[in-house]
């Protein structure tokens, strides 16, 4: 058994209608509904977040671009900068 699982009836447990056995399917029938809940909680969360990493990294890529344009504009004005001959 991992993560809070139940152990599997045996075959022949489907056949008893006790009130304690039917008691303790709802229960167990609860528990994992309330489980799928939170995993599906969960998920929609992580989506989310998901979603907003995608867009600050789509524009963490934009200012990228935009940055070493710039500083390849820097670089050019320096090198025709330097690249004058001074005139006397």
């Amino acid at each position: 058994m991992c993560c809070g699982q139940h152990p599997f009836f045996p075959r022949d447990a489907g056949t008893d209608q006790s009130p304690s056995a039917l008691e303790n399917l709802r229960v167990r029938l609860a528990d994992t509904e309330a489980r799928l809940a939170r995993a599906r909680a969960r998920e929609a969360q992580l989506t989310l977040r998901l979603h907003e990493m995608k867009r600050f990294l789509s524009v963490m890529e934009i200012l990228e671009g935009y940055l070493k344009r710039r500083y390849r504009l820097q670089q050019q004005r320096l090198a025709r900068l330097l690249s004058v001959p001074p005139t006397v």
